[in-house]
C-alpha cells in the first residue's frame, strides 16, 4: 500500500500534538492541586516516654463531610516502627514513671474533660474530671499521684432588675448580654462568660478536684487577656507548684504584666517569686528543685519587647537573664539532666532551631540547617528530644535528636510521602537583598514547576501577620499550589518579624506601617530583577498583619495589578474598640486617640485609600473576633466610594483569618486565583466568551 507523504506527514503531526497533550496532562497531574489538600495530614506534639522507648503523638486529617480537621493520638517505637492509633484525644502526656498517660478527650457531659490510660496491654481509660469548663495545661505531680490543672470559674453577675412576668405562651427577646469588662470576647471561642483561670489539682485515680486558688484574678500569664492555659511546673517533692500569672485585681486593665508564683497544695499559701514588674512566664523547674528557669522581659512602652531565658533559685533570689549576647526569641524550655543548662527551641534568620544553653550564659546549637525544628519534650535523662522538623520540601514530620551529643535528626514519621511522591514540587531558593534604605531584609522565592528562566511569570507576594512574627523556609501548601497554577511566590521577613534581633523587630515601634513597606517593596524589585517576572502582573495579599500591609501597600503604590487584602486592620481608631486584643491595639501608639489622634490616622491604611487604584479583593470570616468583619467593611466601602473595581468576600463559619475550615482554605486559594487571573496593569482580563 502506498500512503502519501503529505498525508503521513499529516498523521505523524496528529500523533504528535496528541503525545505532546497526553504529556501535558501527565505534567498537570503531577501538580500540587488545591483539592489535595483533602488528603494533605499534619502531626504535632510527640510526647516521647520517660525510658525513651516510645513516642505518642497527634495525628490531624481533613474530615471531608464534617469540613475540619479531625484528629487523634498515635504510638510508635522510638526508632519510627510499629505506627499505630492508640486513642482518640489530644495533649498527651506521660506520667514520670511512664506506665500512665494523660490526655483531653469528650467525657461524659459532652465537655472536654481529663482522663488517664494505663500503658499495659489492658490499655484501661478512666475519666478523672468532670468539670464544666475545659480544663488547660494538665501536668503530673513528679510522684504521679496528682493532676495540676487550670480551668475557667465563672462568676454571677449581681446585676437584678425586676420585669413583669411574661403572658403564657409569650416569646420574648433572650435576657441581654451584660459586659463590665474590656475583655469580654476571644476570637475562635466566642463572646466569654465573666470568670476568673484558677488553679486545681486532681488525684490521677480520679475523685475530686480541689481548687488551690480564688478571687478576681488569673493564674496563666495572659497574653491582652486571651485565655490561653499557664505555665505550670512542680517541685520535686509534689506538695509545691510553680505557676505564672497576675494575683492582682486589675488584671482586666493591664497588658503584659505577670510574675511567676509558688504555692503550697496543702496550705494553699501563695509566694511571689519574680519582684521586678514585667511580663515573665513559663517557668520549669530543675530536676533538684534548686532553681527556676523561664522567659520574659521587664515592664516596657515599646510595643514589642524580646523574651530572654532567666534563672532564679527557687525561692526568687538571684534572678538573673542568661544571656545577652543570644538575640533570639526563645519557647519550649528543659533542663538539661544534671542541672547545668537549658534546651529550648528558637528562631534565627527564618528558621528555627534547638539549643542549648549553659547557666554560664554560653549557646551552642543542637540542630542544624535551613530548616525549622521544635522541642516539644524530652525523655527522662534529657539525652533525647523529639519534635517537628519541616525544610523546604518537606512538611513537618516527627524527628528525634540527641540533646548531648548533636548529629542528623532521625525522620520517625512521613504521612505525606503518598502524597507528595506523585507531585513536582517549585523549586524553593532564598533570597538577601537590600531595601531603598539600605537595611538588608531576606526572603524565599518559590518558583513554578519545570521553571524556565526564560519565561515571563507573574509574581504573588505573600506578606505575613503579628506584625511581630517570622516567615521561615519550609513547606508551605498554598505556595505550591499557588506555584504550580503558574505564579513565582515571593514571601519575606520584613522589619518588625521576629527571628533577627530585637532591634531588627523594634524598628517599627510605634511606627507601623513604616518602614517594613520598604522592605516589601525592595524584595519585589530584588525578584524582578531575576529577569523571569511579567511586571504588569504583579500581585500582593496577606491576612491580619498582612491584611494591614497589602491594603498600605496598594494605599502608596499603583505597582500591582491587583491585591487580595484579607482580615486587614484598615482603622486604628474603630479597631481599638471592636477587637479582642485592646491593650496589643493602644501599643503601637504612643498617646491614646482621645489625646491625640494624629497618628492613628497616620498609620490607618484607611487614610490611604484615595490613592488606591489596585483592584482589590477583601477577604474576612464572618465571626472574626481579632479584625473583626467592620474593618473590611470600612476599606471596601470606601474603594466602592472610589469606583476601584473590588469585592468583599464574607466567608461564613470562620473565625480570624479565611482558611481554618479545610473548605475555606480551598476557597481563599481559588478565589485569590481567580481574582489574580482575572487582572493586568492593562486592566481587566476579558476571557474567551465573556462579552461583558
Amino acid at each position: 500500500m502506498t500512503i502519501k507523504l503529505p498525508h503521513l506527514c499529516s498523521t505523524l503531526l496528529g500523533i504528535l500534538v496528541l503525545m505532546l497533550a497526553a504529556l501535558s496532562l501527565a505534567d498537570e497531574d503531577r501538580h500540587l492541586t488545591v483539592a489535595d489538600l483533602l488528603e494533605f495530614e499534619q502531626v504535632n506534639d510527640p510526647q516521647i516516654s520517660p525510658d525513651g522507648n516510645q513516642i505518642i503523638y497527634t495525628r490531624r486529617w481533613v474530615d471531608q463531610q464534617e469540613d475540619r480537621w479531625a484528629s487523634a493520638l498515635w504510638i510508635m517505637d522510638a526508632d519510627g516502627s510499629r505506627h499505630r492509633f492508640l486513642q482518640q484525644g489530644s495533649n498527651a502526656r506521660w506520667s514520670p514513671s511512664g506506665n500512665r498517660i494523660l490526655f483531653l478527650g469528650n467525657g461524659d457531659n459532652g465537655k472536654s474533660q481529663l482522663f488517664v490510660r494505663w500503658m499495659n496491654d489492658e490499655g484501661a481509660v478512666s475519666q478523672v474530671t468532670r468539670v464544666n469548663v475545659t480544663p488547660s495545661s494538665p501536668h503530673w505531680s513528679p510522684d504521679g499521684r496528682q493532676i495540676a490543672f487550670v480551668s475557667v470559674i465563672p462568676t454571677n453577675d449581681k446585676w437584678t432588675i425586676e420585669m413583669p412576668e411574661a403572658p403564657e405562651g409569650a416569646e420574648w427577646s433572650k435576657t441581654p448580654r451584660i459586659v463590665d469588662r474590656l475583655h469580654y470576647r476571644q476570637d475562635k471561642v466566642g463572646f466569654r462568660d465573666n470568670g476568673f483561670t484558677h488553679l486545681f489539682v486532681v488525684p490521677a485515680v480520679s475523685g475530686t478536684a480541689r481548687q488551690l486558688t480564688e478571687g478576681d484574678w488569673n493564674v496563666g500569664a495572659q497574653f491582652d487577656g486571651l485565655f490561653g492555659g499557664a505555665g505550670l511546673s512542680w517541685m520535686p517533692d509534689s506538695k509545691t507548684i510553680v505557676f505564672d500569672g497576675w494575683n492582682n485585681t486589675d488584671g482586666d486593665s493591664i497588658y503584659r504584666r505577670s510574675h511567676i508564683y509558688s504555692i503550697d497544695t496543702v496550705s494553699k499559701d501563695i509566694r511571689q517569686l519574680t519582684s521586678e514588674l514585667g511580663a515573665w512566664s513559663d517557668p520549669v523547674v530543675s530536676n533538684d528543685g534548686e532553681k527556676i528557669a523561664f522567659t520574659g522581659y521587664p515592664a516596657s512602652d515599646a510595643t514589642y519587647e524580646m523574651g530572654r531565658v532567666h534563672v532564679m533559685n527557687a525561692d526568687g533570689s538571684k534572678m538573673r537573664m542568661l544571656s545577652t549576647e543570644f538575640d533570639q526569641p526563645a519557647s519550649t524550655l528543659f533542663w538539661a539532666n544534671n542541672g547545668q543548662g537549658i534546651y529550648f527551641a528558637a528562631q534565627d534568620s527564618g528558621y528555627m532551631n534547638v539549643y542549648y544553653m549553659a547557666l554560664n550564659g554560653n549557646v551552642r546549637a543542637v540542630t542544624q540547617g535551613l530548616q525549622t525544628v521544635t522541642l516539644s519534650s524530652v525523655n527522662r535523662d534529657a539525652s533525647i528530644g523529639v519534635g517537628i522538623l519541616a525544610s523546604y520540601y518537606q512538611p513537618g514530620d516527627v524527628h528525634s535528636f540527641s540533646l548531648s551529643d548533636p548529629g542528623e535528626p532521625a525522620r520517625l514519621t512521613a504521612v505525606n510521602e503518598d502524597l507528595l511522591a506523585t507531585k513536582d514540587l517549585g523549586e524553593h531558593d532564598e533570597i538577601w537583598y537590600e531595601a531603598s534604605d539600605g537595611n538588608r531584609a531576606h526572603g524565599w522565592i518559590v518558583k513554578p514547576p519545570h521553571f524556565d528562566p526564560e519565561q515571563k511569570y507573574p509574581l504573588l507576594m505573600e506578606i505575613h501577620g503579628g506584625p511581630f512574627g517570622m516567615y521561615s523556609g519550609r513547606f508551605n501548601f498554598q505556595y505550591q499550589v499557588y506555584a504550580a497554577n503558574g505564579f513565582v511566590v515571593l514571601y519575606t521577613n520584613p522589619r518588625g518579624s521576629t527571628g533577627y534581633g530585637e532591634a531588627f523587630s523594634q524598628a517599627i515601634d510605634h511606627a507601623y506601617p513604616s518602614v517594613d513597606y520598604l522592605d516589601l517593596i525592595g524584595g519585589v524589585d530584588a525578584t524582578i530583577a531575576k529577569g523571569f517576572i511579567d511586571e504588569k502582573r504583579l500581585y500582593v495579599g496577606g491576612c491580619s498583619g498582612g491584611g494591614v500591609l497589602s491594603s498600605w501597600v496598594i494605599g502608596h503604590t499603583d505597582r500591582f495589578a491587583a491585591a487580595a487584602v484579607r482580615c486587614p486592620v484598615s482603622n486604628w481608631l474603630s479597631m481599638a474598640g471592636t477587637t479582642d486584643i485592646p491593650g496589643f491595639t493602644f501599643s503601637f501608639f504612643q498617646k491614646p486617640f482621645w489625646e491625640d489622634p494624629s497618628d492613628w490616622l497616620k498609620y490607618s491604611p484607611l487614610m490611604y485609600v484615595g490613592n488606591v487604584k489596585t483592584p482589590t479583593a477583601v477577604m474576612t470570616g464572618e465571626q472574626d473576633m481579632r479584625t473583626p468583619m467592620a474593618q473590611s467593611e470600612e476599606y471596601y466601602g470606601a474603594l466602592k466610594m472610589r469606583g476601584v473595581p473590588s469585592r468583599l468576600i464574607r466567608f461564613n463559619d470562620q473565625y480570624h483569618g479565611t482558611g481554618t475550615k479545610p473548605s475555606n482554605n480551598m476557597r481563599t486559594m481559588l478565589y485569590m486565583m481567580s481574582w489574580y487571573n482575572s487582572y493586568t496593569l492593562d486592566g481587566e482580563v476579558v476571557k474567551e466568551g465573556n462579552n461583558e
